[in-house]
């Protein structure tokens, strides 16, 4: 299993807007959580709604203490700041510590580890920027630098079984057609994306801006 000290990748989303997106007064807006599940596992299922969320215009920071999720999944200490900047742009900071899920081990697949993790974005004039952080991964290989939405397939157990995840990393997910706004995960694991014994989603590290607060 591969082990990184510390991968760091940035992702930038400037999208250009049509003109009567950008009204007068218009208020821009961010959220944050330290994670969510949706999973079904061995049949039984396993949800966490976001995890210690906060957002700008509501709960301006928050904290979690540590999180487990069914039998499988884990959540260290974590943190989220949502910001409204004096010049009306929004920045969200996500951070959080020892996540692990075992949701794999019992078909043959990794127990899937990282020690540490951020996720933030910032709303700018016409756009927003997000970026995202790991430290001390284990469970997948993973590129010295992460370019956005970079995926890793986790192979079944034997050849011609189905993939057991997908794992996306520094998921950023925009509109289409863009208006702006994005939504950043560090990390998602999407359980037997094909079809298995298991489904649902992992998200590690959630952070979503919008210029204009749609």
């Amino acid at each position: 299993m591969a082990r990184a000290k510390r991968i760091l990748a940035a992702a930038l989303c400037l999208a250009a807007v049509p003109a009567t997106a950008q009204a007068e007064g218009a208020t821009a807006t961010g959220a944050g959580s330290v994670g969510a599940v949706h999973i079904t596992v061995d049949g039984q299922q396993a949800t966490a709604e976001p995890i210690a969320p906060c957002a700008v215009g509501g709960t301006a920071a928050n904290q979690a203490d540590p999180v487990f999720v069914g039998a499988t999944t884990r959540f260290g200490l974590g943190s989220t700041k949502c910001t409204r900047n004096a010049d009306g742009t929004a920045s969200v900071q996500v951070e959080g510590t020892r996540f692990e899920t075992n949701a794999l081990r019992i078909y043959g697949g990794p127990r899937i580890t990282v020690r540490t993790f951020k996720a933030g974005c910032a709303t700018t004039a016409n756009g927003s920027t997000g970026s995202m952080e790991l430290g001390s991964v284990s469970g997948f290989e993973v590129p010295e630098n992460i370019p956005p939405n970079y995926r890793i397939t986790v192979p079944g157990r034997a050849q011609g079984d189905p993939p057991m995840a997908e794992v996306v990393l520094n998921e950023l997910v925009v509109p289409h057609p863009p208006d702006g706004s994005l939504v950043t995960h560090a990390l998602h694991i999407k359980l037997f994306p094909q079809g298995g014994p298991a489904s649902g989603d992992i998200y590690v590290g959630t952070a979503a801006c919008d210029p204009y607060g749609a």
